[in-house]
């Protein structure tokens, strides 16, 4: 695909880039943005789990979102930022937040019929087709079929028990394809304008939510405890995962990005086993094995930081350059 024109670059309002843009120059590294994330996509929807039977599956999936949308709204302004942009840039922020909002759902749906340690490598498994872009040495190959064979491992027992489960799972890793492609597009537009991007898309999710969560989430608005603990949940499992996502993101190739997220299957089953007592059997171990192997094996491509090269020519020269191609 082709890189992001230039002329979409700079539109948003200097007001709103001035906010943001001190979270957009981190000093870390991306991988350990991207670490951060990993623990809290696992760790956030871990105690949504515990939640599941007061607040309800998609009244959770709701105040996640909305508690996300909230926290963006202090620090960003959306609906100004929307009006600001011109119509390529609004509909990629749309179908972005659309896309934010399905995932979420879906992902909700899998995890009230599986461990998550399962919902997530499946929720891997989506992202070999984004890595297949731009990794295209013998070994990379290699480091895939390790982790597609460690996924199919985790998921087998799985298919014949709970096959509503697995296309909840399924479903979400789709989507989850969708927010990596979307979400590096976002990430790419303007460094300094990321995170105040992200805000826009996650307020385009909370509208699209509403309808079919907001029932069961009215329910707890009444009980501040569980109120306050849902909100809590949705800083975990939204605002601090999708911030250190776009952080990565924006410093990344996206091949690379797609192959370390075979590390979540692994801290998702940590984190299930300490958080919801889901305590992986040998077999998961085997496959979590296979996965680890994959990562250690791949070689992540090397982006081209020299922007004055011209796109075809860097084409020519590695297949690198298929990394920065969103």
């Amino acid at each position: 695909m082709d890189h992001v024109p230039e002329n979409l670059v700079g539109s948003v309002e200097p007001s709103t880039e001035k906010k943001v843009s001190s979270f957009s120059r981190p000093g870390l590294p991306p991988h350990l943005w991207f670490v951060i994330s990993a623990i809290f996509h696992s760790l956030g929807p871990s105690f949504a789990v515990l939640l599941f039977p007061a607040v309800g599956i998609l009244g959770m999936a709701w105040l996640r979102i909305a508690s996300a949308a909230l926290v963006f709204m202090l620090v960003s302004h959306p609906l100004r930022l929307l009006r600001s942009l011109d119509r390529e840039q609004q509909k990629l922020l749309v179908t972005f937040g659309i896309a934010l909002a399905a995932m979420n759902c879906c992902f909700y749906m899998a995890l009230s019929k599986l461990p998550i340690s399962v919902v997530v490598a499946i929720e891997f498994s989506g992202t070999i087709t984004v890595a297949l872009y731009g990794l295209k040495t013998v070994r990379n190959y290699g480091a895939l079929l390790l982790a597609v064979a460690g996924v199919f491992i985790l998921i087998n027992a799985k298919w014949s028990t709970n096959a509503v489960g697995l296309a909840w799972a399924f479903a979400n890793g789709c989507l989850f394809v969708l927010y990596i492609v979307l979400g590096h597009r976002v990430a790419r537009l303007s460094p300094d304008g990321a995170i105040s991007r992200l805000g826009a898309a996650t307020f385009v999710a909370f509208l699209a939510v509403s309808p079919i969560g907001l029932r069961q989430a009215v329910q707890v608005m009444q009980k501040p405890v569980l109120l306050l603990a849902g909100l809590g949940v949705g800083v975990c499992a939204s605002v601090i995962p999708y911030v250190c996502d776009q952080l990565a993101m924006s410093r990344l190739p996206r091949s690379s990005f797609a192959l370390f997220l075979a590390l979540l299957p692994a801290i998702a089953t940590m984190i299930g086993a300490i958080v919801l007592k889901q305590i992986p059997r040998p077999r998961d171990i085997a496959g979590l094995a296979f996965v680890m192997a994959g990562v250690a094996l791949h070689r992540p491509a090397e982006r081209n930081n020299d922007e004055n090269q011209k796109p075809s020519t860097m084409r020519l020269e590695s297949n690198d350059a298929e990394t920065d191609h969103v």
